[in-house]
């Protein structure tokens, strides 16, 4: 790996952890990597100086155009939601928009039934993909890397995740949209927040389900996981959610060769479509990213692979639809 990451790898520690039902979350905490200021999403959106648009009237699929009027650079984290045009998208990568530039970002579809214009301007869906999603999403985004295919993913893997979603929570939507479902379990995942809040200084999460690594996020910026906790917490809470394996308790050893293996994983680096560059990770039992900029790790993320799951990529691999509009 390369030395500015492990130097922060072994920067993090770990709070005291905070369990609800199924679901074990550790605080991360680091005193290093103090970066250069930007606005999450929401903040960003909020502002009035931010706008995300098609990329034409007639749009595309996987790209969107973001337009930063602002002082201030914007963080945009891989599987976050946006709401609205022809249809919603998320992120598939965690990308930083510079002060007065204007960007073309790569997406994925999460509303499979809908490709008309309820808005002309994209909005924040305080919604992020459901991690289990995520994760078959950031492989296959790796993979694309690799054979000179941008940041594109696989749209039908992603239609595909949110259909067993939606049949796994017993939820109808017309559109087939991510959004839907997490509406409908709002209730459920809001219990999840209250329970389990951020604690002051936080930068991040290492989510154990079941007594199982599920993965962690951890960002530069205090401010900003504070803003992007409940979403972060809610992509993890929606698998816990639907997990119906029996609770186990979360051990120290599992801790322990979580973090271990984050280290031995392969790294490959590519430049980013906004600021600084994007490191993809890759072990057999491990898959994550990083943004770096100013030489600083604005965000990270790593997942644990299961066997199961592994089956599961290896089809998505083979099927290979391509993107489709409705």
């Amino acid at each position: 790996m390369d030395q500015l990451i492990t130097k922060y790898l072994a920067s993090i520690t770990l709070g005291e952890a905070r369990a609800y039902k199924n679901i074990t979350v550790f605080p991360l905490f680091t005193s290093t990597n103090h970066g250069p200021e930007y606005l999450t999403l929401k903040e960003a959106m909020e502002s009035g100086t931010f706008t995300v648009t098609e990329v034409s009237e007639g749009g595309t699929v996987p790209e969107l155009k973001v337009i930063n009027k602002g002082d201030k650079a914007v963080l945009l984290l891989d599987g976050e939601e946006l709401s609205g045009a022809k249809q919603n998208r998320v992120l598939n990568a965690t990308i930083l928009i510079a002060a007065h530039s204007e960007v073309i970002i790569p997406v994925s579809c999460t509303e499979h039934g809908r490709w008309s214009y309820t808005s002309d301007h994209f909005a924040d869906s305080d919604t992020m993909m459901a991690y289990r999603i995520k994760l078959e999403n950031v492989r296959n985004v790796a993979v694309n890397l690799k054979r000179g295919m941008r940041y594109h993913g696989d749209q039908g893997a992603v239609w595909d995740g949110i259909a067993e979603m939606a049949d796994e929570a017993n939820v109808h939507s017309r559109t087939g949209a991510m959004k839907d479902v997490f509406e409908t379990r709002k209730n459920d995942l809001d219990a999840f927040l209250k329970t389990i809040p951020p604690y002051p200084h936080q930068k991040g999460i290492l989510v154990f389900i079941n007594g199982k690594p599920a993965g962690m996020d951890i960002v530069s910026s205090e401010s900003a996981c504070a803003t992007i906790h409940p979403k972060l917490l809610k992509s993890y809470a929606m698998d816990a959610l639907l997990d119906k394996k029996r609770v186990r308790k979360v051990k120290q050893t599992d801790v322990e060769r979580f973090l271990r293996e984050i280290t031995e994983c392969q790294e490959q680096r590519y430049k980013s479509v906004g600021l600084g560059w994007d490191y993809r990770f890759e072990a057999p039992q491990k898959v994550g990213s990083a943004l770096v900029s100013d030489d600083t790790v604005i965000h990270m993320a790593f997942f644990a692979i299961e066997e199961a799951e592994k089956a599961g990529y290896m089809s998505s691999l083979s099927r290979r639809r391509g993107y489709r509009v409705n």
